[in-house]
């Protein structure tokens, strides 16, 4: 089955507990993203702080960027997990 296909992340209780990590890392990073956004727009009001803010704005620029590369990832190793439960199904037979 290719990948982005919600049946991956049902096959077996390995790969809920893998789309379960991954799902709780994607959340995590939209938390920290959003808390570099709302400080680095907050210090920009002072241009004391204008330099930081610039700072807090880049990683959470960072932050955003990894959120499709964690979605990536999960995906790719959901539907090896699937190729190897099905190998593995075929050498038991």
């Amino acid at each position: 089955m290719p990948i982005f296909y919600h049946e991956n992340r049902d096959k077996s209780e390995a790969s809920k507990r893998l789309y379960a990590r991954y799902e709780m890392a994607h959340t995590a990073v939209d938390f920290l993203a959003a808390i570099a956004f709302l400080v680095g727009s907050v210090l920009f009001f002072d241009d004391a702080t204008q330099y930081t803010a610039t700072w807090l704005f880049v990683i959470g620029s960072l932050f955003f960027a990894m959120k499709p590369t964690l979605r990536l990832t999960r995906e790719i190793r959901l539907y090896r997990m699937g190729k190897l439960d099905t190998l593995a199904k075929r050498a038991e037979s």
